[in-house]
């Protein structure tokens, strides 16, 4: 059974960073797409960043490019999120997700229905 739990949301003010952390048990395979994504009340789930295990790229929404570094660590089964700069508009829950035995492909990574397996998710809010 695929487990993921997301921790590390929190309060923070604008301008300042946060990073993320996904626990994942249970995938199979070491070659995988993981995602980021997020959500705020009344709107649909945003992809920010994924990561392919199998060779280390990264993808990123245009709205943290340049903001956001994706992470792994396979020896510890963790995925990171870490972003700079936030603003109100990073204000939201996080949730990590994985696509087993599969790669990460530019704009489908990026999309809900890319990945099979979800957490629960972790909030963040940013004050000015």
């Amino acid at each position: 059974q695929v487990q993921l739990v997301e921790s590390g949301g929190g309060s923070v003010q604008a301008g300042g960073s946060l990073r993320l952390t996904c626990l994942i048990s249970g995938l199979r395979w070491s070659s995988n797409c993981l995602g980021w994504f997020r959500q705020v009340p009344g709107k649909g789930r945003e992809g920010v960043a994924a990561f392919d295990t199998g060779d280390g790229t990264t993808f990123y929404s245009d709205s943290v490019e340049g903001r956001a570094t994706a992470s792994h660590d396979a020896a510890k089964a963790t995925m990171f999120l870490q972003i700079s700069s936030l603003n109100r508009e990073d204000t939201a829950m996080y949730f990590c997700a994985a696509r087993e035995s599969a790669i990460c492909q530019a704009e489908l990574s990026l999309r809900e229905r890319y990945f099979d397996f979800w957490g629960q998710g972790t909030q963040v809010t940013v004050s000015s």
